[in-house]
């Protein structure tokens, strides 16, 4: 399981720490992917093999269908580790997160999400101040 808040640095080559804690399971096999909110999604291989295989599912004849999976399938890498525990992320998605020096590691259960640090503090703000506004939403669907 990934939980918790991670601050880390980018370096110019586009490598990322990964923390330690998350670095034994990742190194069996782990995708990087767009996600939503501007960030990235961090699978493991493992997951990632089990919602690609929910997205061959999906009617390949609704359009949003179509999109969704090419947003996430098509902007997919496999993800090496390099000896220092670092993964290298691919200009195209440094860009579509616009991730700069620094970056927040976030892990939600069954996956990581890799943000730019400033995006990141924006979005916690926000959610955080409608936080009971989401709870009593969530509260409606039986959560």
């Amino acid at each position: 399981m990934f939980i918790g808040e991670y601050n880390h640095t980018l370096d110019d080559k586009g490598r990322l720490a990964i923390p330690a804690k998350f670095r034994a399971i990742l190194k069996k096999g782990a995708v990087v992917t767009k996600g939503l909110d501007n960030c990235l999604f961090l699978y493991t291989k493992e997951q990632w093999e089990k919602i690609a295989a929910r997205f061959a599912a999906l009617p390949i004849s609704q359009a949003k269908s179509r999109a969704f999976a090419r947003h996430l399938l098509a902007g997919a890498m496999d993800l090496e580790f390099d000896n220092q525990g670092r993964i290298t992320l691919p200009e195209y998605l440094r860009s579509f997160s616009g991730l700069k020096k620094k970056v927040i590691i976030t892990g939600l259960y069954n996956h990581l999400e890799i943000w730019d640090e400033a995006a990141w503090i924006l979005y916690r703000t926000e959610t955080e101040k409608n936080s009971n506004a989401i709870a009593e939403e969530l509260g409606n669907l039986g959560i």
